[in-house]
C-alpha cells in the first residue's frame, strides 16, 4: 500500500514540480550533448524525493513500522543532496564544486552508520575492512550518484533503470538476510515509477541533477545496507549487476576517454544510449532495450546471490566480456588495436 502511495504521490506531484521548476528558470536547453529539441523543465525530480519520504513517513507513523535510526538520518543527507541538485539545475555548478558537495553529503551519510564493514573473499570467507570501510563506502556511494547522473540522457532512462534496480535490490536484500530493507527499496521503486509517465518519451519534464543525484544517493546506500551488510556472504559483484546499466556505461566511458586521451570528466556523445541511437533505434526503442538489459542483469544479480563467491565472480566476468563485445558493436568502445597503432 505504501508503495502505491509513493507511486501516486510522485505521479500527482511531478507536473506541479515541473511548473515550479520552469517558473524558477530551471529549464534544459537543446545543445550538443542534449537529445531533446525544445525547452523542458528540469529539477522535477523533487517529486521523487517527496513521494519517497512521504511513503516512509506513512510506513513509520501510520503503520507503526520501525525504521532504523540511521535511516532517518538519511533524510538529512538526501535533503542536502536535493538542495545541491536544485542549485546545479539552476546555476550549472562546475564539476569540481558538484563533486565537493557530493563528497560532503556522502561523508555525512556514511558517518551516520551506512558503512561497509566487511567484503567477501573470492577464495572463501570474509574480509573485515576496518577503518577502510569509511573511504570505500564514500567512494562507492559517490560513484553511484554519478553513474545515475550519467545515464540520465534519454527520456525515461534514469527513472526506469533506477526503478528496475530497486526491484532487483529488494529481492537481493531478502536473500541477504536484510528483510527490513525490502519496504524501503520498494518505496523508492514506486516513487521512480510514479515519475516515469511524465518523463517517458516524449518527456514533459526532466528529473535533472535534483532527481538523479537523489536516486543515486539512495541506490548507493541501499546497496550498502541491503546487500553488502547482509548476514549472508554476498559477493561484491551482486550490487554491480543490480546496477549493471549505469555501472557498465560509466566503466565504458572511463575506458573510452582513456583510450582516446581525453579527460575522464569531459562529457561526450558515446554513451550506451547514444550508441543505440546511432545504429538506428528511436529514443523509445533505445530506452526499452536498456530496460530489458537492466531486467536481465537484475535477474543475474538475484541468481548470483546463491552462487559460491568464486562462481559469482566468473558470472560477472562472463557478462562483462559480453558487454564489452556489445559496446564495441554499437561504437561505445573504440577498438583497442586502432588506438595503440595510432599512438605508436
Amino acid at each position: 500500500m505504501v508503495i502505491m502511495a509513493a507511486f501516486l504521490v510522485a505521479y500527482i506531484a511531478t507536473p506541479s514540480a515541473g511548473h515550479l521548476a520552469a517558473h524558477m528558470g530551471m529549464v534544459a536547453k537543446p545543445g550538443y550533448r542534449r537529445i531533446h529539441q525544445k525547452l523542458i523543465p528540469q529539477g522535477a525530480g523533487v517529486a521523487i524525493y517527496l513521494a519517497f519520504w512521504l511513503a516512509v513517513a506513512i510506513w513509520h507513523y501510520g503503520f507503526k513500522q520501525s525504521v532504523a535510526p540511521h535511516w532517518l538520518s538519511l533524510f538529512t543527507g538526501s535533503t542536502l543532496i536535493l538542495i545541491l541538485g536544485l542549485v546545479d539545475d539552476k546555476y550549472e555548478l562546475s564539476p569540481i564544486w558538484k563533486l565537493a558537495g557530493q563528497l560532503g553529503v556522502v561523508t555525512y551519510v556514511v558517518l551516520s552508520g551506512h558503512c561497509i564493514e566487511f567484503v567477501t573473499n573470492p577464495l572463501g570467507g570474509m574480509i573485515h575492512v576496518g577503518r577502510w570501510g569509511i573511504p570505500l563506502t564514500i567512494l562507492w556511494i559517490t560513484a553511484v550518484i554519478n553513474m545515475v547522473n550519467l545515464i540520465d540522457g534519454l527520456d525515461g532512462l534514469a527513472a526506469g533503470v533506477s526503478g528496475i534496480a530497486c526491484l532487483s535490490l529488494a529481492i537481493v536484500a531478502l536473500e541477504a538476510g536484510r528483510p527490513e530493507m525490502v519496504p524501503i527499496t520498494l518505496m523508492l521503486a514506486g516513487a521512480a515509477f510514479g515519475f516515469l509517465p511524465h518523463n517517458f518519451n516524449p518527456a514533459r519534464v526532466f528529473m535533472g541533477d535534483t532527481g538523479a543525484m537523489f536516486l543515486g544517493l539512495m541506490l548507493g546506500t541501499i546497496t550498502v545496507d541491503g546487500a553488502l551488510k547482509g548476514a549472508a556472504a554476498i559477493a561484491l559483484t551482486v550490487p554491480f549487476l543490480a546496477l549493471g546499466v549505469p555501472v557498465f556505461d560509466t566503466a565504458f566511458a572511463i575506458i573510452r576517454r582513456l583510450l582516446t586521451h581525453r579527460p575522464i570528466y569531459k562529457g561526450d556523445q558515446q554513451h550506451l544510449h547514444h550508441g543505440l541511437l546511432a545504429i538506428g533505434l528511436t529514443q523509445r526503442q533505445s530506452v526499452l532495450v536498456l530496460y530489458g538489459v537492466s531486467l536481465f542483469l537484475g535477474g543475474m544479480a538475484f541468481w548470483s546471490v546463491d552462487l559460491p563467491v568464486k562462481e559469482g565472480l566468473w558470472l560477472f566476468v562472463s557478462i562483462s566480456i559480453l558487454a564489452v563485445g556489445a559496446a564495441r558493436r554499437i561504437g561505445v568502445l573504440p577498438p583497442v588495436y586502432q588506438h595503440s597503432h595510432q599512438h605508436q
